[in-house]
């Protein structure tokens, strides 16, 4: 009997788990996904895939680890934004203010990126394999940016 009762708490504890370890809101992907404004919202490890987030305001927001491959952020505000590890494979990242986000460890794998501010934007360890980046001060040894001066 106790045999199965640990099998039974073996078995449903990984449930409780997943949903504790999840760190973005589901209030906050709601509101996100309803309205398009999310500042300051916590979507860090939210699988956003596919998403389209064209003019989306993600000020200040923690997208950490946050999965956005396929997503089109056309538009988008994320300046402040904490995209620390997030993945943006085949994304669509076209006149995005990025102003001062956190994009260290970013992988922008095939995604194309054009006209997009990065000014004070952190972007150490980026994976920039196959992407299209153009008018963006995104380039290898970070001298590009330069040459970007911030929109405001």
């Amino acid at each position: 009997m106790k045999l199965q009762i640990l099998a039974a708490i073996a078995l449903i504890a990984p449930l409780f788990l997943a949903n504790s370890v999840q760190a973005g809101s589901q209030r906050d992907l709601t509101k996100l996904l309803s309205t398009g404004e999310c500042i300051q919202c916590n979507l860090s490890g939210l699988n956003l895939s596919g998403a389209h987030l064209i003019g989306a305001d993600l000020r200040d927001a923690n997208l950490q680890g946050a999965n956005l491959t396929n997503a089109n952020l056309e538009g988008a505000d994320l300046t402040g934004a904490n995209l620390a590890g997030a993945n943006l494979t085949s994304a669509f990242v076209t006149n995005v203010n990025l102003k001062k986000a956190n994009l260290n460890d970013v992988n922008l794998t095939r995604a194309t990126v054009n006209d997009s501010n990065v000014y004070q934007a952190s972007m150490n360890n980026l994976n920039i394999t196959d992407a299209g980046i153009y008018n963006t001060g995104i380039g290898i040894g970070g001298e590009d940016g330069a040459n970007f001066p911030d929109w405001d």
